[in-house]
């Protein structure tokens, strides 16, 4: 009887967050909605004080919010087999679609009606980037010194400063602001330090480096152990060593990479496994999927019994307010470096302000924001 009810609290865990990784559109905000409604208010699963504790704490530390409280919830529900099960249900949805848009992506974008699409969509993911930078702002900068550590960090990513090395000041600078002494006496501190991601950066050194395969799943080890703040900062580390510095892909692939986040479910990572695909094709979009999100069940693996109390820690949230404005900066690099490919002319400028105006006045979804910008691309195509 008792194998039995482990079974079924399994199935009912794989089928809840299957179904919602494949409509959980609108961003980590909606999909943290649908997960309330779901395991709060429907089923009862969890109350919502606890539910907020844990969706405190999974903003303390890097990886997706959304991904995390699906794993963790997982766990609570039906140990470690819903642990590994939960996550994987919730990703899975966006894997197959992204990997399905980016074999069509490789097979038809270069056609001039694929063209077409991408001319209407690229000014519109621009508006969205902006929006997301302001919305974040308005969070993330409260008061002078939060403003002022932005600035730096926007300057020094202006200056090609390593991203880690922008969150590993920004977060110490936070923490000597807001919580001076203690840090020096809590261990919890090395589990949200990007210093952690220190030996990839020596392991890059490796000869066996050369491969591109371990290229590409080091990357998004990377950035799956730093992703802090807002999903929008993944195409900051892609725009500085993905395009810059290896030259995988074009200005114009990187754009449209974020509008295939923005156009599929479940998490915005999922963008991990479209730019795997342009990269090394199938191999390469499994690699970087798997790259990406392994941190997410390594962290609640490691912090699962003290997750929930995380959200008390002085030393965590002076070390969050501090990345977050690294964050914010993060992203208006990402805008500026766009902007040149996005925005082309007259017409890409009106796409630009009226998605900017759906996005801020109206708060049309993303989702609808990218269809709508793909359907006046293909109709410029035809009337010019």
């Amino acid at each position: 009887m008792d194998k039995g009810r482990k079974l079924k609290d399994l199935l009912e865990v794989i089928g809840l967050f299957l179904k919602l990784g494949t409509i959980s559109f609108g961003g980590p905000a909606a999909h943290i909605s649908l997960i309330e409604q779901e395991v709060v208010h429907k089923r009862g699963w969890l109350d919502r004080e606890h539910f907020l504790d844990m969706l405190a704490a999974t903003n303390l530390v890097p990886g997706p919010n959304a991904t995390e409280m699906a794993i963790y919830i997982g766990y609570l529900r039906a140990g470690w087999p819903g642990l590994f099960t939960a996550g994987i249900a919730f990703i899975l949805p966006a894997f197959l679609i992204t990997l399905l848009l980016g074999w069509i992506y490789v097979r038809f974008g270069t056609l001039p009606e694929g063209q077409a699409l991408f001319y209407g969509i690229n000014p519109v993911v621009m508006a969205i980037i902006l929006v997301a930078s302001y919305r974040l702002g308005r969070t993330a900068l409260k008061g002078k010194m939060q403003v002022l550590l932005g600035l730096l960090a926007f300057l020094l990513a202006l200056l090609g400063v390593n991203e880690v090395l922008i969150f590993l000041v920004a977060g110490v600078f936070g923490i000597l602001l807001y919580a001076p002494p203690r840090w020096l006496k809590s261990a919890p501190l090395a589990l949200f330090l990007p210093g952690a991601s220190l030996p990839l950066s020596v392991m890059k050194s490796w000869i066996w480096m050369e491969s591109r395969l371990v290229q590409l799943a080091l990357f998004f080890l990377k950035v799956g152990m730093l992703l802090f703040g807002s999903g929008m900062v993944l195409f900051a580390f892609i725009q500085s060593d993905v395009v810059d510095r290896y030259g995988w892909l074009t200005q114009g692939q990187l754009i449209d990479a974020i509008a295939v986040g923005q156009m599929t479910p479940g998490p915005v990572l999922s963008s991990a496994t479209f730019i795997g695909y342009l990269i090394s094709g199938f191999p390469g979009a499994v690699v970087a999927t798997i790259a990406v999100f392994l941190p997410s069940f390594i962290i609640v693996m490691i912090l699962r019994s003290v997750l929930p109390r995380l959200r008390k820690s002085a030393v965590a949230l002076a070390f969050l307010k501090g990345v977050n404005a690294a964050v914010v900066a993060l992203i208006l690099v990402v805008s500026l470096s766009v902007f040149q490919a996005a925005i082309v002319d007259i017409w890409t400028i009106l796409i630009l302000a009226a998605g900017l105006v759906a996005l801020l006045r109206f708060k049309v979804d993303a989702f609808w924001m990218v269809l709508a910008g793909a359907l006046v691309g293909f109709i410029h195509y035809l009337w010019l």
